[in-house]
Protein backbone atom coordinates (compact mmCIF):
# COMPACT_ATOMS: atom_id res chain seq x y z
CA UNK A 1 0.00 0.00 0.00
CA UNK A 2 2.52 2.22 1.18
CA UNK A 3 4.20 2.35 -2.19
CA UNK A 4 1.42 2.81 -4.38
CA UNK A 5 0.42 5.71 -2.18
CA UNK A 6 4.23 7.02 -2.93
CA UNK A 7 3.62 6.45 -6.73
CA UNK A 8 -0.05 8.21 -6.29
CA UNK A 9 2.13 11.21 -4.61
CA UNK A 10 4.64 11.74 -7.01
CA UNK A 11 2.44 11.31 -9.74
CA UNK A 12 0.16 14.39 -8.04
CA UNK A 13 3.37 16.37 -7.43
CA UNK A 14 4.06 15.80 -10.93
CA UNK A 15 0.81 16.93 -12.42
CA UNK A 16 1.27 20.20 -10.58
CA UNK A 17 4.66 21.12 -11.66
CA UNK A 18 2.90 20.60 -15.05
CA UNK A 19 0.18 22.43 -14.68
CA UNK A 20 1.38 25.64 -13.77
CA UNK A 21 4.04 24.90 -15.94
CA UNK A 22 1.69 24.65 -19.08
CA UNK A 23 -0.16 28.06 -17.86
CA UNK A 24 2.83 30.08 -17.94
CA UNK A 25 3.49 30.04 -14.53
CA UNK A 26 6.90 30.22 -12.75
CA UNK A 27 7.77 27.94 -9.79
CA UNK A 28 9.09 30.44 -6.76
CA UNK A 29 11.11 29.11 -3.95
CA UNK A 30 9.84 30.23 -0.78
CA UNK A 31 11.78 30.83 2.73
CA UNK A 32 10.67 28.17 5.32
CA UNK A 33 12.09 30.26 7.64
CA UNK A 34 10.87 32.85 8.28
CA UNK A 35 10.28 36.30 10.92
CA UNK A 36 6.66 37.20 9.27
CA UNK A 37 3.35 35.75 10.40
CA UNK A 38 1.67 35.48 6.58
CA UNK A 39 -1.79 35.28 7.89
CA UNK A 40 -2.06 36.32 11.11
CA UNK A 41 -4.49 33.54 12.40
CA UNK A 42 -2.65 30.64 13.76
CA UNK A 43 -0.11 29.62 15.87
CA UNK A 44 3.49 29.07 14.56
CA UNK A 45 6.52 26.76 15.12
CA UNK A 46 9.28 29.25 16.83
CA UNK A 47 13.24 28.29 15.28
CA UNK A 48 15.30 29.52 18.04
CA UNK A 49 18.84 27.98 19.39
CA UNK A 50 18.10 29.31 22.57
CA UNK A 51 17.03 26.04 24.50
CA UNK A 52 19.86 24.37 23.22
CA UNK A 53 21.93 27.32 24.72
CA UNK A 54 20.54 27.45 27.88
CA UNK A 55 20.93 23.60 28.11
CA UNK A 56 24.61 23.83 27.08
CA UNK A 57 25.20 26.93 29.97
CA UNK A 58 23.38 24.46 32.34
CA UNK A 59 25.45 21.70 31.72
CA UNK A 60 28.93 24.24 32.37
CA UNK A 61 27.36 25.37 35.29
CA UNK A 62 27.38 21.64 36.85
CA UNK A 63 30.68 21.16 35.95
CA UNK A 64 31.86 24.56 36.62
CA UNK A 65 30.08 26.61 38.91
CA UNK A 66 29.66 30.15 38.81
CA UNK A 67 32.45 31.99 40.74
CA UNK A 68 30.79 33.73 43.81
CA UNK A 69 31.43 37.66 44.70
CA UNK A 70 33.85 36.61 47.21
CA UNK A 71 35.79 34.99 44.20
CA UNK A 72 35.55 38.20 42.53
CA UNK A 73 36.40 40.59 45.06
CA UNK A 74 39.43 38.43 45.51
CA UNK A 75 40.67 38.86 41.77
CA UNK A 76 39.99 42.42 41.95
CA UNK A 77 42.37 42.79 45.42
CA UNK A 78 44.88 40.78 43.45
CA UNK A 79 44.75 43.42 40.37
CA UNK A 80 45.11 46.49 42.66
CA UNK A 81 47.83 44.64 44.52
CA UNK A 82 49.41 43.59 41.59
CA UNK A 83 49.16 47.18 40.11
CA UNK A 84 50.29 48.82 43.45
CA UNK A 85 53.72 46.68 42.89
CA UNK A 86 54.24 48.34 39.46
CA UNK A 87 53.58 51.97 40.50
CA UNK A 88 56.28 51.23 43.26
CA UNK A 89 58.74 49.66 41.39
CA UNK A 90 58.38 52.52 38.15
CA UNK A 91 58.61 54.93 41.15
CA UNK A 92 61.79 53.35 42.97
CA UNK A 93 63.04 53.18 38.97
CA UNK A 94 63.51 49.40 38.95
CA UNK A 95 65.22 47.75 36.50
CA UNK A 96 63.34 46.72 32.97
CA UNK A 97 63.12 43.30 34.13
CA UNK A 98 61.79 43.91 37.27
CA UNK A 99 59.36 45.68 35.98
CA UNK A 100 58.53 43.42 32.74
CA UNK A 101 57.64 40.73 35.49
CA UNK A 102 55.48 42.86 37.16
CA UNK A 103 53.37 44.23 34.59
CA UNK A 104 52.93 40.82 33.58
CA UNK A 105 51.91 39.37 36.57
CA UNK A 106 48.96 42.45 36.89
CA UNK A 107 48.00 40.84 33.39
CA UNK A 108 47.64 37.75 34.64
CA UNK A 109 45.38 38.82 37.32
CA UNK A 110 43.12 41.13 35.22
CA UNK A 111 42.65 38.46 32.72
CA UNK A 112 41.76 36.11 35.67
CA UNK A 113 39.47 39.08 36.67
CA UNK A 114 37.99 39.33 33.20
CA UNK A 115 36.78 35.55 32.96
CA UNK A 116 35.56 35.35 36.33
CA UNK A 117 33.60 38.48 35.44
CA UNK A 118 32.25 37.00 32.52
CA UNK A 119 31.61 33.69 33.99
CA UNK A 120 29.29 35.05 36.50
CA UNK A 121 27.16 36.24 33.92
CA UNK A 122 26.16 32.74 32.97
CA UNK A 123 22.80 32.42 34.16
CA UNK A 124 20.64 29.12 33.96
CA UNK A 125 17.89 29.24 31.87
CA UNK A 126 17.03 31.29 28.57
CA UNK A 127 18.14 34.75 28.45
CA UNK A 128 15.79 37.34 29.44
CA UNK A 129 15.62 41.53 29.26
CA UNK A 130 12.59 43.31 31.30
CA UNK A 131 11.31 40.30 32.02
CA UNK A 132 10.70 39.30 28.26
CA UNK A 133 12.46 36.61 26.06
CA UNK A 134 15.70 38.13 24.76
CA UNK A 135 15.76 37.46 21.61
CA UNK A 136 18.91 39.54 20.42
CA UNK A 137 20.87 36.30 21.69
CA UNK A 138 19.01 34.18 19.38
CA UNK A 139 20.37 32.67 16.05
CA UNK A 140 18.84 35.41 14.29
CA UNK A 141 18.70 37.83 16.73
CA UNK A 142 14.77 37.73 16.34
CA UNK A 143 12.08 35.82 17.04
CA UNK A 144 12.02 33.52 13.72
CA UNK A 145 9.46 30.76 12.98
CA UNK A 146 8.60 28.19 10.57
CA UNK A 147 6.73 29.33 7.56
CA UNK A 148 2.97 28.74 7.48
CA UNK A 149 2.23 30.53 3.72
CA UNK A 150 4.71 31.31 1.16
CA UNK A 151 1.97 33.62 -0.13
CA UNK A 152 3.43 37.40 0.80
CA UNK A 153 6.59 36.25 -0.85
CA UNK A 154 4.66 35.05 -4.53
CA UNK A 155 2.69 38.14 -4.03
CA UNK A 156 6.00 39.47 -4.70
CA UNK A 157 6.88 38.09 -7.69
CA UNK A 158 4.00 37.85 -8.80
CA UNK A 159 3.88 41.54 -9.55
CA UNK A 160 7.25 41.58 -10.86
CA UNK A 161 7.35 38.99 -13.42
CA UNK A 162 3.88 37.68 -13.69
CA UNK A 163 1.85 34.46 -12.89
CA UNK A 164 4.04 32.26 -10.46
CA UNK A 165 3.12 29.53 -8.11
CA UNK A 166 4.70 27.84 -4.93
CA UNK A 167 4.84 24.47 -3.73
CA UNK A 168 6.30 22.98 -1.05
CA UNK A 169 6.14 22.50 2.99
CA UNK A 170 3.77 24.42 5.02
CA UNK A 171 4.00 24.30 9.16
CA UNK A 172 1.22 24.99 11.53
CA UNK A 173 0.96 24.90 15.22
CA UNK A 174 -2.59 24.03 15.97
CA UNK A 175 -3.97 21.31 17.95
CA UNK A 176 -6.24 19.57 15.99
CA UNK A 177 -7.31 16.40 15.74
CA UNK A 178 -8.80 15.91 12.17
CA UNK A 179 -7.07 14.84 8.80
CA UNK A 180 -7.60 18.53 7.41
CA UNK A 181 -5.78 20.24 9.97
CA UNK A 182 -1.64 18.68 9.87
CA UNK A 183 0.88 19.94 11.73
CA UNK A 184 3.17 19.66 8.39
CA UNK A 185 1.64 19.56 4.91
CA UNK A 186 3.01 20.60 1.35
CA UNK A 187 0.70 23.57 -0.03
CA UNK A 188 0.36 24.93 -3.47
CA UNK A 189 -0.03 28.40 -4.12
CA UNK A 190 -0.43 29.99 -7.57
CA UNK A 191 -0.38 33.97 -7.89
CA UNK A 192 -1.73 35.88 -10.31
CA UNK A 193 -1.37 39.53 -10.94
CA UNK A 194 -4.29 41.76 -11.99
CA UNK A 195 -6.95 38.73 -11.83
CA UNK A 196 -9.70 38.67 -10.42
CA UNK A 197 -12.24 36.40 -8.76
CA UNK A 198 -13.33 34.62 -11.94
CA UNK A 199 -10.08 34.34 -13.42
CA UNK A 200 -9.01 32.75 -9.62
CA UNK A 201 -12.09 30.53 -9.73
CA UNK A 202 -11.07 29.41 -13.54
CA UNK A 203 -7.43 28.28 -12.39
CA UNK A 204 -8.68 26.31 -9.61
CA UNK A 205 -11.06 24.44 -11.43
CA UNK A 206 -8.86 23.63 -14.28
CA UNK A 207 -6.28 22.65 -11.83
CA UNK A 208 -8.39 20.19 -9.72
CA UNK A 209 -9.79 18.78 -13.43
CA UNK A 210 -6.17 18.37 -14.36
CA UNK A 211 -5.09 16.09 -12.01
CA UNK A 212 -7.82 14.53 -11.23
CA UNK A 213 -7.57 13.02 -14.85
CA UNK A 214 -3.97 12.58 -14.34
CA UNK A 215 -3.89 10.03 -11.95
CA UNK A 216 -6.36 7.79 -14.02
CA UNK A 217 -4.41 8.28 -17.21
CA UNK A 218 -0.80 8.04 -15.68
CA UNK A 219 -1.52 5.50 -12.64
CA UNK A 220 -4.39 3.67 -13.48
CA UNK A 221 -2.60 0.18 -11.22
CA UNK A 222 -2.19 2.05 -8.34
CA UNK A 223 -5.59 3.96 -8.48
CA UNK A 224 -7.26 0.21 -9.29
CA UNK A 225 -5.40 -1.34 -6.07
CA UNK A 226 -6.53 1.71 -4.12
CA UNK A 227 -10.05 1.91 -4.51
CA UNK A 228 -10.17 -2.00 -3.92
CA UNK A 229 -9.29 -1.27 -0.33
CA UNK A 230 -10.91 2.23 0.17
CA UNK A 231 -13.26 3.31 -2.39
CA UNK A 232 -14.89 1.43 -5.32
CA UNK A 233 -16.00 4.35 -6.83
CA UNK A 234 -13.42 6.39 -6.56
CA UNK A 235 -12.12 6.27 -9.96
CA UNK A 236 -15.35 6.69 -11.56
CA UNK A 237 -15.25 9.86 -9.01
CA UNK A 238 -12.30 11.55 -10.19
CA UNK A 239 -13.35 11.55 -13.95
CA UNK A 240 -16.58 12.49 -12.86
CA UNK A 241 -14.85 15.55 -11.39
CA UNK A 242 -12.59 15.90 -14.16
CA UNK A 243 -15.08 15.82 -17.06
CA UNK A 244 -18.10 17.87 -15.46
CA UNK A 245 -18.51 22.12 -14.96
CA UNK A 246 -18.25 23.19 -11.30
CA UNK A 247 -20.81 24.73 -10.30
CA UNK A 248 -20.32 28.65 -8.63
CA UNK A 249 -22.14 30.13 -5.90
CA UNK A 250 -22.28 33.51 -4.35
CA UNK A 251 -21.73 33.53 -0.44
CA UNK A 252 -25.56 35.21 -0.32
CA UNK A 253 -26.34 32.08 -2.09
CA UNK A 254 -24.34 29.51 0.21
CA UNK A 255 -26.37 31.29 3.34
CA UNK A 256 -29.81 31.04 1.41
CA UNK A 257 -29.30 27.45 1.21
CA UNK A 258 -28.15 26.45 4.30
CA UNK A 259 -30.94 28.81 6.06
CA UNK A 260 -33.13 26.58 3.93
CA UNK A 261 -31.65 23.12 5.24
CA UNK A 262 -32.09 24.05 8.83
CA UNK A 263 -35.64 24.75 8.14
CA UNK A 264 -35.38 21.17 7.13
CA UNK A 265 -34.09 20.37 10.47
CA UNK A 266 -30.60 19.74 9.53
CA UNK A 267 -28.53 20.79 12.85
CA UNK A 268 -25.03 22.59 12.36
CA UNK A 269 -22.50 23.14 15.11
CA UNK A 270 -21.98 26.47 14.07
CA UNK A 271 -24.63 28.96 13.59
CA UNK A 272 -25.64 29.93 10.18
CA UNK A 273 -26.32 33.21 9.94
CA UNK A 274 -24.96 36.62 7.41
CA UNK A 275 -21.42 37.43 7.79
CA UNK A 276 -20.25 33.65 9.81
CA UNK A 277 -16.91 31.75 7.86
CA UNK A 278 -18.23 28.85 6.39
CA UNK A 279 -17.37 25.68 8.67
CA UNK A 280 -16.30 22.47 7.11
CA UNK A 281 -19.99 20.88 7.92
CA UNK A 282 -21.14 23.72 5.67
CA UNK A 283 -18.84 23.14 3.09
CA UNK A 284 -20.07 19.55 2.94
CA UNK A 285 -23.73 19.90 2.91
CA UNK A 286 -22.87 22.70 -0.14
CA UNK A 287 -21.14 19.96 -2.15
CA UNK A 288 -22.58 17.02 -1.07
CA UNK A 289 -23.82 15.17 -3.69
CA UNK A 290 -26.18 12.94 -2.12
CA UNK A 291 -28.38 15.61 -1.25
CA UNK A 292 -28.03 17.45 -4.64
CA UNK A 293 -28.54 21.11 -2.81
CA UNK A 294 -27.15 22.68 -5.36
CA UNK A 295 -26.53 19.86 -8.28
CA UNK A 296 -24.60 16.44 -8.50
CA UNK A 297 -21.48 18.79 -9.93
CA UNK A 298 -18.07 19.72 -7.68
CA UNK A 299 -19.24 23.45 -6.16
CA UNK A 300 -16.71 26.46 -6.07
Amino acid sequence: MIPAVARICNALAYATHTFFQNHGFLHAHTPIITTSDCEGAGEMFQVTTLISDAEKVKKELIKNPSPSEADIEAAKALVKEKGEVVAQLKSAKASKGEITASVAELNKAKENLSRLEERSKLKPGILQKDGKIDYSQDFFARQAFFTVSGQLQVETYACAIGSVYTFGPTFRAEHSHTSRHLAEFWMVEPEIAFADLKDDMNCAEAYVKFLCQWLPDNCIDDMEFMAKIFDKGSIDHLRMVASMPFERISYAEAIKLLEEAVKKDKKFENKVEWGIDLASEHDQILASRQGHIIAPNPVL
